[in-house]
Parts: C-alpha cells; structure tokens; sequence
C-alpha cells in the first residue's frame, strides 16, 4: 500500500470492494487535496461510480482504507460518512418526484456550519428559484441536476461527489455545469467527480485518475491532458 499523502482531505488505499460475490473494486489508491476537483474517468463498467458508492458505505462488502481529514471511515456507516462532511450526489439524481423543488432542497439535514442558504442556491441556480413551486416531476433534466446539486449544498458538506452530473443533458446545460462546478472550487468546495466525457472534465478538474476494471490505471494532471490525448483515447475506447 502506498505511503499516506500528507494533508490530503480524502485518501482512499487499498480499497476493495463487492457486489455479491462479485469482487468489483480491486484495490483502489487516490488522494484529494482541499480545493480541488478531480475526475474519474473511464469506460462503463470500469468501477468509476461503484468507487464513490463504496467511499459512502452503500456497498457493505468493502476492504481497504478510506480516510476524510484523517479520519478513517471504511467501517462507518452511510449515515455517518455523510455527517462526516461527505455529500454524493447519484447519477440517477434521487429527486422526490412528488414534492416542489423548494420542498425538495430543505430535505437533507445540516451537518456542518457553512452550508449555503436557499438564497444563495437560487443565486446560483437561478431556474430553481424560477421553479420553486413546482413539483420534481415537470423539471427538466438538466433543472434536476441542478437541484440535486443544490440540495446537497445545504447541507454544510465540503466534499462533493458527484457521479455523471452530465450524463443525458444538453451540451448549453453542461456548460452550465461546468461553470457551477468551477464556482465551487472558487469557492473552496473539494469535488470528486465522475465522467467519462473527458473534453469536459479538462474544462473543470485538476486531476484525473483513469479507471479499468475495478482499478486506478493512471492519474493524468490537467495540464498534460492534451499531450496525453493519445493515451486517454485508448483508455476511454474514443
């Protein structure tokens, strides 16, 4: 197992982890530092969500070390990661359809002092302050992702995963999100995203670690993207 990576926010070694009897995680190492944004990157089916699932203790089968300010966590529950300071935010967005956006943003609870208030998410998602009143069900895709992430934004967490926050969305949207996400950082929020649309992760992340079957492959520093493009294209099957 490598060495521990002095001051890191999140450091993640060893881990492991199962679906069944299905062995799916195979010993995964990668650190974030406070600030930053990085990025999972790989094909479907290369372990890249699985990873975020397992770092929130939704995988009860898992191995290894997952530390959050130094605090290790990879016996806790998915309750108490998320009081940690850890908020996910899932690719399929877990919005109740049933209640309004407003409704819908006051569900989660504070865990930490910071969180932003409603007010502040309306001024950063204005479509939602638009769109208060309405019920989940008449939001657009791309007004989902944009609650979900602000939903988790109340909550006073300081690291943001977020799984495929562009996933089926229009290309005016993700650049919509791109620009929420570098506004996080901007705002000193650590993110751990994943994608597999890696044109657009140069335009938000410092890192990227590359996944294959369950394992981190490579990390790539954003500002050797373009002479690594070869490479990646490979990876991702481009």
């Amino acid at each position: 197992m490598p060495e521990t990576t002095p001051n890191a926010m999140l450091e993640v070694r060893g881990l492991q982890a199962w679906y069944g009897e299905s062995h799916v995680l195979h010993g995964i190492d990668f650190h974030v530092q406070q600030g930053e944004v990085v990025t999972l990157l790989g094909r479907n089916g290369a372990g890249k969500s699985t990873t975020l699932k397992t770092i929130m203790g939704m995988l009860k089968r898992r191995e290894g070390s997952i530390k959050f300010r130094g605090q290790e966590l990879a016996a806790a529950t998915s309750r108490h990661i998320a009081r940690a300071g850890i908020a996910f935010c899932p690719e399929d967005r877990g919005i109740y359809s049933s209640l309004t956006v407003e409704e819908n943003l006051m569900l989660p609870p504070v865990v930490a002092e910071g969180g932003m208030s409603v007010a502040e998410i309306h001024q950063l998602f204005p479509n939602l302050a638009e769109r208060r009143r309405s019920q989940g069900t008449r939001l657009s895709g791309g007004e989902q992702q944009m609650l979900a992430i602000g939903r988790i934004l109340r909550t006073g967490a300081r690291l943001l995963l977020l799984d495929e926050p562009t996933e089926g969305l229009a290309p005016v949207i993700v650049q919509q999100i791109g620009a929420i996400i570098r506004k996080l950082k901007e705002r000193g929020y650590t993110v751990v995203l994943v994608e597999q649309n890696f044109h657009f992760a140069a335009t938000v992340a410092d890192r990227h670690y590359v996944m294959d079957h369950g394992a981190i492959v490579d990390m790539i520093p954003n500002s050797e993207i373009d002479a690594h493009a070869e490479k990646l294209n490979s990876y991702l099957g481009v």
